[in-house]
């Protein structure tokens, strides 16, 4: 079994960085959580170009558009780090409505948090830079490896959505813990991503070549079958930990929200299950 760990990771870091402006488009969550994510996601994408370029086969168009991603992503944090008098306009607005709730109730009046009017807010759109590059990057390692360029396309760009959507729903979650009082909309948008790219996931792992020719023995995994029922357990566990997390996010207890993140811990584990374990075995 080969698999590129280069294409890998920066397929990870597309999707992370995508599914960050989905978030961060909303404008409700803290900076913080950009500023994670953006090193998170700018770390592995420079380890991306590193592996590409000591230990994997020569793509120049990936490893080029790879620096393209870890200076993108770089310069929007650095943005998001000048930017942060300004605050998030979403955050700030909730705190002061439930700053004037107790006010009415109880007399005592906040004072709200100093806004640096002199500065405009971080736009979340700068992220899709660091996307469109990561985007050029797996879509040339996809075409440089061997077999069906289109299928092979199809399901580095369909994984990139699955795992960005999964690691920035986790993540997310624990970020519960910095901003109490953040909403659950923003969590429950990355759950239902999730939802909605599974099937697609699916489809493009059994769209022949693929795991059904694992199943009945076409291919030979080299472990008499039990990586293709293997990637059957994993695909079938995440969709099934998505709705329990789902479910969870129902409760109105705040120790919900930590019950969906530990149960997205496992879904990560069984989504790189769905994803990398089909594409190393049908790897030609």
């Amino acid at each position: 079994m080969t698999l590129d760990a280069a294409t890998v990771l920066l397929q990870w870091a597309t999707g992370g960085l995508l599914f960050l402006w989905v978030t961060g488009r909303r404008r409700e969550v803290g900076l913080g959580y950009g500023w994670l994510l953006r090193g998170t996601y700018g770390l592995m994408a420079t380890l991306a170009v590193w592996i590409g370029w000591r230990y994997g086969e020569a793509v120049p168009v990936r490893d080029a558009a790879g620096v393209g991603v870890v200076v993108a992503a770089t310069a929007a944090l650095a943005v998001s780090v000048a930017r942060r008098g300004a605050g998030v306009s979403g955050q700030r607005e909730l705190a002061s409505r439930r700053s004037a709730r107790v006010a009415a109730m109880t007399g005592i009046d906040r004072a709200p948090a100093e806004k640096d009017d002199s500065v405009d807010e971080f736009p979340p759109w700068l992220d899709l830079i660091a996307v469109a590059f990561g985007l050029v990057a797996i879509v040339a390692g996809a075409a440089a490896a061997e077999g069906p360029v289109a299928l092979s396309v199809a399901r580095v760009v369909v994984g990139a959505l699955l795992l960005g959507s999964v690691s920035d729903a986790m993540l997310l979650g624990h970020w519960y813990l910095v901003q109490p009082g953040l909403a659950r909309g923003p969590l429950l948008e990355l759950v239902r991503w999730t939802a909605l790219v599974w099937p697609l996931e699916l489809v493009v792992m059994l769209w022949p070549t693929g795991m059904v020719s694992v199943l009945a023995g076409d291919i030979d995994d080299g472990y008499n079958g039990l990586l293709g029922w293997f990637w059957v357990a994993c695909a079938i566990t995440t969709i099934v930990l998505v709705g329990v997390t789902r479910a969870a996010l129902r409760e109105r207890q705040y120790s919900a929200v930590m019950a969906a993140t530990g149960l997205l811990y496992l879904a990560i584990l069984t989504a790189f299950g769905m994803d990398l374990v089909a594409r190393a075995v049908l790897a030609p």
